[in-house]
């Protein structure tokens, strides 16, 4: 093994991640021990909170017939002396519990909270298992714990800028259309489109009610509220090209819907809304610097 000292950190990568795990990616992990499976316990901070029933049935059954053939990637727990956390491997450890086995293998190695974190989104987010919600939780926690930022994120995880920050403002939204998009009822862009919404919880019933797709759902955040029709007294200038590319991209770098209005004379202004106190403080802060 080489001297030199390893990088740890954001952006590795993780096939870099997990090397020591599997030094040669040709070749599948081998065990170094097995663990009482009532021992290894999941990793709190898992960005995937939803397991597809239907695949852990059939997991299971083949554990039942193989046994569990990829070894579980674990660490020593921080949290319980003498028990396993785990890194990597969360679906067969409870497609095991459901074969009812009783003993794992396990691949032990020392790594830390950041790394860990990291090893699950990408685990995850390159096997396309996240939900959007689940995804930006994830990302969110690598930003506020670790301190890592949208452009380390979007290098780390081979994505754009833009898709890191449309994933964030999810989080802006209230509780019930988080549920309806991490349960598949509605999708990443009815969610994003819902974000600037004056009533995203009604405007999130009606669309799965009619089936809107996205674009739909984007003519309906513009117009008014089907339950509160406003009359126009004059229609407002249609905005060119420039000025909404210009809005999309502020919108995307400051996590809050930003409008733009050009005046006859060459003026104007620029609208930021803030969803409460905490985002309007962040505002405050960032025209202080």
């Amino acid at each position: 093994m080489s001297d030199a000292p390893r990088r740890k950190g954001l952006g590795r990568g993780l096939a870099a991640l997990i090397e020591d795990v599997r030094p040669d990616p040709a070749e599948p992990a081998r065990a170094e021990a097995t663990a009482p499976i009532d021992r290894v316990r999941p990793n709190p901070d898992q960005p995937r909170k939803r397991f597809d029933e239907t695949e852990l049935d059939a997991l299971a059954q083949s554990i039942r017939a193989r046994g569990v053939v990829q070894p579980l990637i674990v660490r020593a727990d921080p949290n319980h002396p003498g028990d396993w956390q785990i890194i990597a491997g969360e679906r067969r450890w409870r497609a095991a519990q459901r074969a009812q086995v009783h003993d794992v293998p396990i691949v032990v190695r020392e790594i830390g909270d950041a790394e860990v974190l990291e090893i699950g989104i990408l685990e995850n987010v390159q096997r396309a298992d996240l939900n959007p919600i689940e995804e930006a939780t994830g990302y969110a926690q690598l930003i506020e714990r670790f301190g890592h930022t949208q452009e380390q994120l979007a290098s780390a995880m081979g994505k754009s800028r833009s898709h890191i920050a449309n994933l964030l403002r999810l989080l802006q939204l209230p509780e019930d259309v988080q549920r309806m998009t991490r349960e598949g009822r509605l999708t990443a862009g009815h969610a994003r489109a819902l974000v600037t919404a004056d009533d995203p919880c009604g405007l999130a019933r009606v669309i799965e009610t009619r089936g809107l797709s996205v674009r739909e759902t984007e003519r309906l955040v513009k117009g008014p509220s089907p339950a509160q029709p406003a009359p126009r007294t004059a229609s407002a200038p249609v905005k060119d090209a420039d000025t909404r590319a210009l809005e999309a991209d502020l919108t995307a770098a400051l996590g809050l819907s930003v409008q733009i209005q050009h005046r006859g004379d060459g003026g104007g202004e620029v609208r930021l809304r803030y969803r409460d106190l905490e985002q309007l403080d962040g505002i405050c802060q960032l025209l202080a610097r």
